[in-house]
C-alpha cells in the first residue's frame, strides 16, 4: 500500500489474493485448473484415439465401408484437439515469469478458442459429407459397421465420462462437447447399421449424420464466442458491473467508485480494478476499508483478484471513467 501526496491524491495500491494463492520468489500461482489427473486423463485420450483411428480405417477398408472411414478421419481431427488441450493444462499450472506476470491461465482459453474453430470446420465437413451420402448411397457390410462403431462408442464414451468432472474449465468443455459429438456419431451409425441391415433404407445414416453434424457446429460456436469474450477481456457473463459498484457503496467510507474494469483471468478466476474516493483518514483506517471491499466482492461475486486505487474524495478524477459516470453515494 502506498501513500502519495502529490496532485492532493491519496492513492492506496494493493492486490487482493483469494483462497488457493500462494507467494514466491516469481510473484504468486494460482491454483491449477482442470484438476490434478485432468493431464493424465488427456494423455490417455490421445492414445485411445489414434488406437481408434487405426482400427476404424482397417475395417472400413476391409467392409468397404466409408461410413467408418469418414469417422476415423473424424476421430483423428480429435488428435491435435486432444494434444493441444493436454499441452494447455500442463501450461496453466506453470507459475508466472517476468515476462508472464499473470502465468499462463489463459491457456486453457486459448485451446478452446483454437478447439471451437477446429470442431465447428469439421461439423460443416460432416453435414456436407452427410448431404453427399444421402445423394449417393454407398453399401456397406452391416456387421463389421456395427461392431466397430460399438467399439469406438466404448471409447469416445469413455473420454466424454473421464472429462465430465472439468467441464467448468471452458479448454476441458470443448474437449467434453467434441468428444461427446464422437460419442452420438458413432449411435448414429450403429442405428444406422442397423436400419440399414434390417430394412435397407440407406438413407438414414446421413440424415442422423447431418443432425449430429448441426448440433456440434452449435455447440462449437458457442465455445467460440464464450473464448473470445474472454480473450477480448469482456465482462464476466455471471457479473454486472453496476451491481460490484454498488456493493462497494454500500461500505462506510465509500464515496465514489469509477474506473471499474472486470475480467477473467482463467476459468473461476475473475480480476478487477478501479478507483474509490474516500475522504482523508489515517492509513490504519484505510486499510479497513480496502480488507472490506476484497472481502465483499469475493463473497458476493467470486473476484479474487483485485486492485485497487484510492482517491481523495472531492478532487476531480485523472482519468476518463469506464462506467460511463462514476457512480456516487446517494444523498438523503
Amino acid at each position: 500500500m502506498h501513500d502519495h501526496g502529490s496532485e492532493g491524491h491519496n492513492r492506496s495500491h494493493d492486490h487482493s489474493h483469494g483462497h488457493g494463492h500462494s507467494h514466491g520468489l516469481g510473484g504468486h500461482s494460482h491454483v491449477s485448473l482442470p484438476a490434478e489427473g485432468m493431464t493424465l486423463i488427456l494423455g490417455g485420450a490421445v492414445v485411445a484415439t489414434f488406437a481408434l483411428v487405426g482400427v476404424e480405417l482397417v475395417a472400413g477398408y476391409a467392409g468397404h465401408s466409408i461410413a467408418l472411414v469418414s469417422d476415423a478421419l473424424h476421430n483423428l481431427t480429435d488428435v491435435p484437439t486432444l494434444v493441444l488441450s493436454w499441452f494447455a493444462t500442463r501450461w496453466a499450472k506453470k507459475p508466472p515469469t517476468p515476462q508472464k506476470t499473470y502465468g499462463y491461465h489463459r491457456a486453457g482459453i486459448l485451446a478452446a478458442f483454437v478447439n471451437a474453430m477446429l470442431l465447428s470446420l469439421v461439423s460443416v465437413a460432416l453435414i456436407y459429407e452427410s448431404v453427399v451420402r444421402l445423394r449417393s448411397p454407398v453399401e456397406v457390410k452391416t456387421d463389421l459397421m456395427l461392431w466397430v462403431s460399438v467399439f469406438a462408442l466404448l471409447i469416445n464414451g469413455g473420454i466424454t465420462f473421464a472429462v465430465t468432472g472439468g467441464r467448468r474449465d471452458l479448454n476441458v468443455r470443448s474437449i467434453w462437447v467434441h468428444n461427446l459429438g464422437d460419442a452420438l456419431s458413432n449411435l448414429a451409425i450403429i442405428a444406422g447399421a442397423i436400419t440399414i441391415h434390417y430394412t435397407g433404407q440407406s438413407w438414414v445414416d446421413p440424415v442422423i449424420g447431418m443432425a449430429i453434424g448441426a448440433m456440434v457446429f452449435w455447440s462449437g460456436i458457442g465455445i467460440l464466442r464464450e473464448s473470445t469474450h474472454i480473450l477480448l477481456e469482456g465482462m464476466p457473463r455471471s457479473i454486472d458491473l453496476e451491481s460490484v459498484a454498488r456493493a462497494m457503496l454500500r461500505i462506510p467510507g465509500v464515496q465514489e467508485v469509477h474506473d471499474v474494469h472486470i475480467w477473467t483471468l482463467g476459468t473461476d478466476l475473475n480480476a478487477l480494478s478501479c478507483h474509490i474516493c474516500i475522504p482523508d483518514m489515517h492509513m490504519e483506517d484505510s486499510a479497513k476499508i480496502l480488507a472490506q471491499v476484497h472481502e465483499i466482492l469475493e463473497r458476493e461475486f467470486k473476484i479474487t483478484h483485485t486492485t485497487i486505487q484510492f482517491e481523495r474524495a472531492g478532487l476531480a478524477a485523472d482519468s476518463n471513467l469506464y462506467m460511463p459516470e462514476p457512480v456516487q453515494r446517494s444523498v438523503s
